[in-house]
């Protein structure tokens, strides 16, 4: 392992906290289970299975990431997690579909010992999930410190030294940032006061940010993406990441439209639309529900395209994104996309993309990195805004003064860069004059 002086060492228990335990977190606390048991390959992850160039070409150093930066071993975690469905991760998983009962039942033991905790949770804002394992208390504040107690309960009864927060929950209601978010004093007051502005994924990551846990949202939602967040994270030197997981469809645009750039292909218009019959899609089939996500899917062309600079190309292009409730496909999402693109002369091409995946299974991976690069953030003394896990988001976090990095191959250079500086290797440019110069 590389030089890390300046990064504590990942010792002891990581306690890995999951809002929502529903077909993301099962299939990513199983998969985690099924590897550590030699039963499976942790494909998809690049914490597991990702090298890293280090230096020239010529000196062929290339070791796997988790041997460069000091990451936290799979048999360091443990799992907790709250859900308004009372229902073990064993329950849970079956009741997700994702996973084949022949993967699940050599682990079931495992599983049918993660029971949720009772749930921060309001139909206000997940107007198509009911459960009965819900919080109650004299306000939004209130309900923030019951969960300030689980994570302090949690953290002692299983021996954690350190703990992450991933959320896994489902998609809220479309917000905009108001006062109420604009610093800590406004929405500790919203919270006391039950304001609506308030939604219960904010309460989760006031109480991981309150309590030194690390938190990365892996939905659409608001939640994190506001000044009274980063500055609490910054009074307590906690990292951010944030949000909704780049799965399916978004991932296949954040590949497909830099190379369309990249060669100066113009576009037309780019349709797309997506069956699945999950939690999720039942969640998504809620228009306030839909229109968190729809905004989250619908800025990634527009900030890789740069419209303002090649209005020739992408000053006009259509972008419609649709999103449908398909019961029988369950957690095997197909996301079809049309591109009427044109080249030289302008003459008119298209590209069609039929995407059969399973959103849980490209997810799973996503939610271990995110544990193990955050904690190795806060062990590095990285607080605020994690920009360079920009690479696993469809809506990346980022300061305000800048636009965000949607551009899949430039977010993994910059990941990439950032885990050479950590250990103090030199930054990768592809320029490689050098090998051409006597």
């Amino acid at each position: 392992m590389a030089e890390t002086s300046g990064i504590k060492p990942a010792d002891g228990k990581l306690g890995v906290l999951l809002p929502g335990l529903g077909a993301v977190a099962t299939t990513f606390v199983a998969g985690v289970e099924a590897v550590r048991r030699g039963l499976a390959e942790p494909i998809g992850s690049l914490t597991q299975i990702g090298h890293i160039r280090l230096g020239k070409r010529t000196e062929s150093r290339n070791p796997l990431i988790k041997d460069l930066v000091p990451l936290a071993q799979l048999d360091q975690l443990t799992f907790g997690a709250w859900d308004p469905i009372p229902d073990d991760a064993y329950q849970s998983a079956l009741n997700a579909g994702v996973l084949e009962r022949m993967h699940i039942e050599p682990i079931a033991d495992f599983l049918k010992g993660i029971r949720p905790m009772p749930a921060v949770f309001d139909n206000a804002y997940v107007k198509r999930l009911e459960g009965p394992n819900v919080k109650t208390g004299a306000n939004k504040r209130d309900l923030g410190e019951q969960l300030r107690d689980d994570i302090r309960r949690f953290k002692a009864d299983n021996g954690c030294e350190r703990l992450v927060a991933v959320w896994c929950g489902s998609t809220e209601v479309f917000l905009k940032a108001g006062e109420e978010h604009e610093t800590l004093a406004s929405f500790e007051k919203a919270m006391a006061d039950n304001s609506p502005a308030i939604a219960p994924s904010m309460i989760y990551a006031w109480a991981c940010l309150q309590e030194g846990v690390p938190f990365a949202n892996g939905a659409p939602n608001l939640t994190v993406d506001i000044p009274a967040m980063t500055q609490l994270a910054r009074e307590h030197a906690v990292p951010l990441a944030g949000k909704d997981f780049k799965t399916g469809q978004t991932l296949m645009k954040t590949i497909i439209a830099p190379g369309l750039k990249a060669r100066m292909l113009g576009l037309h218009g780019w349709f797309s639309t997506n069956i699945l019959g999950n939690r999720d899609g039942a969640v998504l089939d809620d228009p306030d529900s839909f229109k968190t996500k729809e905004e989250s899917k619908l800025g990634v062309l527009e900030y890789i395209l740069q419209p303002e600079l090649y209005p020739e190309l992408y000053g006009n292009v259509y972008h419609k994104v649709r999103i449908n409730y398909y019961p029988p496909r369950g957690d095997n999402k197909e996301g079809w996309d049309n591109l009427d693109i044109f080249g030289w002369l302008g003459y008119p091409m298209q590209i069609k993309v039929d995407f059969l995946c399973r959103d849980s299974i490209l997810a799973a991976p996503i939610v271990l990195d995110l544990a193990l690069f955050m904690d190795l953030a806060q062990r590095a003394c990285m607080e605020g805004v994690q920009e360079w896990l920009s690479f696993y988001f469809k809506s990346p976090m980022h300061a305000p003064e800048l636009y965000p990095e949607h551009d899949l191959f430039i977010q993994q250079m910059k990941l990439k860069n950032t885990l050479r500086h950590l250990v103090g290797e030199e930054q990768i440019t592809h320029l490689g004059l050098e090998y051409y110069r006597e």
